[in-house]
């Protein structure tokens, strides 16, 4: 369990003993790694071509109402709250 924005999160495993968490509630400023892109085909797709993959480093640089902009692949993104939460860092 940790704290995540106030309450009480429970945190997943990673095959090899990493705690995983989605894009959504990693703390802006962060260089975070990607464990895992979630969704379906079309949507890995999508994320694996803006440069979200497995071993990347990712950064929030700002967060409003759940979308975010993040930093990947020293370019900034912008993505909905929709897609940052397939995305586990």
């Amino acid at each position: 369990m940790r704290i995540a924005e106030g309450r009480k999160v429970p945190d997943q495993q990673h095959a090899e003993g990493y705690s995983m968490m989605p894009l959504t509630l990693a703390n802006a400023g962060e260089e975070n790694t990607i464990l895992k892109v979630g969704g379906s085909a079309e949507v890995k797709k999508h994320l694996e071509d803006l440069g979200f993959v497995a071993g990347g480093t990712v950064s929030i640089v700002s967060s409003l109402g759940g979308n975010v902009i993040v930093k990947v692949k020293e370019a900034r993104v912008a993505i909905s709250e929709e897609m940052a939460r397939k995305i586990m860092v």
